[in-house]
């Protein structure tokens, strides 16, 4: 991704795991084997920013402790509904039109 220069870690591996790295959620060894490869790759590091700024910004948002009640009870309902497709019940329930 970075052009002709090689890296240990690949990028694809690299984006695959960009949020466990954002979040803190790795083995240190991981987290510096992925800083190093951020800090040489500018593709990555670009989209690492990115990535940072809308944590960053989501966080600033939606506050650090509570998601509103109406967010979390959408959310809930649609885990329902794919739980319930997944068991054999999908298409028993009112499908949703997209919006315009």
């Amino acid at each position: 991704m970075s052009g002709d220069e090689a890296h240990i870690t690949d990028c694809a591996e690299v984006l695959d795991h960009l949020y466990e790295y954002l979040d803190r959620e790795m083995p240190d060894g991981d987290c510096e084997k992925f800083q190093e490869h951020i800090e040489e790759c500018s593709p990555c590091l670009e989209k690492y920013g990115l990535e940072q700024s809308v944590k960053k910004l989501v966080k600033r948002c939606c506050g650090q402790d509570e998601v509103p009640s109406d967010l979390r009870a959408k959310v809930m309902d649609r885990i329902d509904l794919i739980r319930a497709g997944q068991s054999g019940e999908a298409g028993s329930g009112p499908r949703e039109q997209p919006a315009q």
